[in-house]
């Protein structure tokens, strides 16, 4: 695994097909009571956090951009992370909706900017034709600087192969749901094969993770808390991780997954908690 520390934090960073370097840990936010004003200006202020990930399906982009610019810190240390809705797929929605987030948020780029989902929710024509018209805003984003690097989320291995055929950019990134409980090593596989990166979100499968045995007789061995030992496992195992937490408390403790390694065996005993469930969105039945 390739990673560079951040001279911003003791953050390491992962490197993009096209140079960038993303922190390998961010903080996520949500829709349904998943942001924070105070929250967030702590992450960032107290806890050394650069990396957030939002969203407009979230509804919290003014929050957002109020609490970074109360923070203090520099738009140049900051990665930020967007995500374009289904509803805005198309050339010209999606071109006017990442320009639109842009201004809600108050900034004048994304670091990187995602398409949210596989399945669009206009009529009209294929999933796949959607897909192709829109990445190709996308590129033209990237090749405008609105987006200093582009990417996908629940993606799919035949959804990034249509994509490598109809368009000219690949994917910088992959955003899918990613725990002990749900490893889809084959598409990481890929994603590697094709230099995507591959990140991942729910690492605690909002919470369910959290009292397995495995993971608590992990935790229990390293002296940190079950929240650490699944994190740790998946930056461990090259994925970019972003968290999710309102909590001061919480976000903290996610953020001090540095200071140790977990042995192999221990790797290999978390990674053989597979058993395919999922607890957000599934894309598998996303032709």
């Amino acid at each position: 695994m390739n990673m560079a520390f951040s001279p911003v934090l003791s953050c390491p960073t992962i490197p993009l097909s096209n140079g960038l370097q993303i922190p390998v840990l961010g903080l996520g936010t949500s829709h349904d009571g998943g942001y924070s004003h105070d929250a967030i200006v702590y992450a960032l202020t107290e806890c050394g956090v650069r990396h957030i990930d939002t969203a407009k399906r979230y509804g919290c982009e003014e929050k957002l951009g109020k609490a970074i610019r109360e923070s203090g810190i520099r738009r140049s240390d900051l990665w930020l992370t967007n995500k374009l809705w289904p509803g805005d797929y198309g050339h010209t929605a999606a071109k006017g909706a990442c320009l639109d987030s842009c201004s809600r948020m108050g900034v004048e780029y994304f670091d990187l900017f995602l398409m949210h989902w596989p399945e669009s929710l206009r009529p009209g024509c294929s999933n796949r034709e959607m897909r192709a018209e829109t990445w190709r805003a996308l590129e033209e984003l990237y090749k405008e600087g609105v987006c200093c690097a582009i990417g996908v989320s629940n993606f799919l291995v035949a959804h990034l192969e249509e994509l490598k055929e109809d368009c000219s950019v690949v994917p910088h990134v992959n955003q899918v749901e990613y725990h002990p409980f749900q490893q889809p090593n084959k598409l990481m596989q890929y994603c590697r094969k094709e230099g995507i990166v591959f990140e991942g979100y729910s690492p605690l499968a909002k919470g369910q993770v959290l009292s397995d045995p495995t993971v608590l007789q992990t935790a229990k061995k390293y002296g940190r808390t079950p929240a650490q030992i699944c994190i740790r496992w998946s930056i461990q195992n090259g994925v970019v991780t972003i968290p999710k937490s309102i909590k001061k408390k919480r976000i903290q403790e996610n953020c001090q997954v540095f200071g140790f390694q977990l042995e192999e065996s221990d790797m290999a005993a978390l990674g053989g908690l597979h058993d395919e469930r999922h607890v957000s969105w599934d894309p598998t039945n996303v032709e």
